[in-house]
């Protein structure tokens, strides 16, 4: 299998048939993750057509898969290589999901998040984390500055649509999680509360 086959697989591309060895008798779903019915056979919930979702990540490689993969689905997709530019998009755009790579150039991810969600246009925007890098990973959990989720690199197309899929309304619109409280510039993490 060369290359190009693999990545194909890896992401969920192409119109072959599915793998044998994975496919499940037809009134026996196989075992999922955790021992309950595989994933793949539950029906997949996505977002309206047309929704705006931002793609931040210095990495062409990874806007140009992840652009893709959300374009083959319907979704208007708006692309930004630094934390600067995805500012400057969210705000003239208003995406409605925005998935921020924590390592970037100049201003990281985190940086980038604390202005989101500090920005009365930004703030409710839905914001998925993404990282290859361990200890950003790390930090992520324990900094907890309001993202409403996390996906590490290298993710399959599988999971970036559950992640969305987490996130939907009853209107399949992207909303902030409700144990995502909204936050102030006064209770994000390493800030002092503003003085009265």
């Amino acid at each position: 299998m060369d290359i190009y086959e693999k990545i194909k697989r890896l992401f969920g591309w192409g119109g072959g048939r599915p793998d044998p060895a994975l496919a499940a008798a037809p009134d026996e779903p196989g075992p999922g993750p955790e021992g309950g019915p595989d994933r793949r056979l539950k029906p997949r919930v996505n977002a309206r057509p047309g929704t705006r979702m931002l793609v931040v990540d210095d990495s062409p490689t990874i806007v140009t898969l992840l652009a893709r993969m959300l374009r083959q689905n319907g979704y208007h997709v708006l692309e930004a290589g630094s934390a600067e530019e995805a500012l400057e998009i969210a705000r003239v755009e208003t995406p409605e999901l925005i998935f921020l790579d924590i390592v970037l150039p100049g201003m990281d991810g985190f940086a980038c998040l604390r202005q989101l969600r500090r920005d009365p246009y930004t703030r409710d925007i839905p914001v998925i984390m993404i990282s290859g890098n361990e200890q950003a990973t790390e930090q992520f959990y324990v900094q907890r500055i309001g993202a409403d989720d996390f996906m590490k690199k290298p993710f399959s197309r599988a999971e970036v649509f559950a992640r969305i899929e987490r996130l939907l309304d009853a209107n399949q619109v992207p909303k902030r999680l409700p144990s995502s409280p909204p936050r102030t510039a006064g209770n994000l993490p390493g800030e002092a509360a503003a003085e009265a």
